[in-house]
């Protein structure tokens, strides 16, 4: 019988329990610091206790910069926290509604994410382990920032399920093309409909500004796209050039050999894939659109929770939610916090002028859309290391 490897010593018994807690333990103050995080929102008729003094001269009213605010007798804003939000808004039987059709999209777009995974793998993955991939890969996001994503967790737990890494890598190659197709595809389709002056928004951020970085953005999107298209379906010998380079650094020498291994796998893998049929591509880019779309129309169901939306103005929030992604893309934050939540209100303030309204949201909004991956992953993580 072989010895335990030091992951397995290390969620044997008590100590899978221990990391099970520690992480549910991570999880709940993280969220408990974001309800609880002071804000100031803006109130009408100087009914506030603060003034907005910008005291950083960055010409933004940073909302949750107390420096920011000076007491004031008649001040034009106020103190509160997320929870706060919550509580004040109204509820009704139609809010509860719209968020169990938002809780229902989050779920489809997780079914989506395995139905596409298993269609990668050719069904070597089971629903169970599929569960566990999407999973653990969101958990990895949660936790990364924004800019990094999840991507070479996903590769690690692929390879776990008995992926071999160099078709783990273009498997998840393969997934951010997909996504990336999607992203910039609809993007000129929004276009044609929304007027680029109603996308972005205009009050606290400077317009100009953000279609700069959201136009480069996108043509690093393109370019991402191009590279990838290139490395799996044109010249796959790319991607072993590309390794042996990265891993002639002196600090990366000694791990050459397998990079070298990884990208001839790359190579294998592609000549597969490029025998694919163009069903087979129609029914994964279907199952990535599907799961994109029921991203966002999370953010759809939530507003429609509250406000009464006719269907110009759910193609307008969709459109805007394009300018969302990429900030939370590029966010050095884990998951996009704080820049998320931030820019849905900027980006929302068309549809309601309640700053009130617009946080209580945005929370909701990280709470089905970004928290519970944190829960999940805590309790998944260990169990699954155990195993595997």
């Amino acid at each position: 019988m072989t010895e335990p490897s030091i992951i397995q010593r290390s969620f044997q018994g008590w100590k899978m329990w221990l990391s099970i807690l520690i992480g549910l333990s991570v999880a709940g103050w993280m969220l408990f610091s974001s309800i609880s995080e002071v804000r100031f929102i803006k109130v009408a008729d100087n009914t506030g206790s603060y003034s907005w003094k910008d005291s950083n001269h960055n010409g933004l009213v940073d909302t949750k910069l107390a420096a920011e605010f000076i007491p004031a007798k008649n001040g034009n804003y106020r103190e509160e926290t997320l929870s706060d939000s919550l509580t004040e808004i109204q509820w009704s039987n139609t809010s509860i509604l719209w968020i169990f059709f938002a809780l229902v999209f989050m779920v489809g777009r997780d079914f989506f994410y395995m139905l596409r995974i298993r269609l990668l793998t050719h069904a070597e993955l089971s629903w169970k382990s599929s569960f566990h991939v999407i999973m653990l890969w969101e958990f990895a996001s949660a936790l990364a920032p924004g800019v990094l994503g999840g991507a070479a967790v996903a590769m690690f737990i692929l390879n776990k399920e008995k992926i071999d890494l160099g078709r783990s890598t273009a498997i998840i190659f393969i997934t951010a093309l997909m996504d990336n197709l999607f992203y910039i595809l609809l993007i000129p389709f929004v276009f044609v409909f929304i007027d680029a002056a109603q996308l972005f928004p205009h009050q606290a951020f400077n317009a100009a500004n953000v279609q700069w970085v959201f136009w480069i953005g996108y043509s690093v999107f393109v370019g991402i796209c191009l590279f990838m298209f290139t490395t799996l379906f044109i010249v796959p010998k790319l991607a072993t050039g590309f390794l042996k380079i990265v891993f002639s650094l002196p600090f990366l020498n000694r791990k050459k050999e397998h990079a070298i291994k990884t990208g001839k796998d790359i190579e294998a893998s592609s000549k597969i894939f490029k025998k694919e049929s163009f069903g087979f591509w129609l029914k994964v880019f279907g199952a990535t659109c599907a799961s994109w779309t029921s991203r966002f129309l999370v953010i759809n169901a939530l507003l429609q929770a509250f406000l009464n939306l006719g269907i110009m103005d759910h193609l307008l929030v969709l459109g805007k939610q394009l300018i969302l992604w990429l900030l939370m893309r590029v966010s050095p934050t884990p998951g996009g916090s704080g820049i998320a939540e931030y820019a849905f209100g900027e980006l929302m303030v068309t549809f309601s002028q309640s700053a009130l309204l617009l946080a209580a949201l945005a929370i909701l909004w990280r709470l089905i859309s970004y928290f519970p991956y944190l829960f999940i992953g805590a309790v998944l993580l260990p169990r699954w290391l155990r195993k595997k």
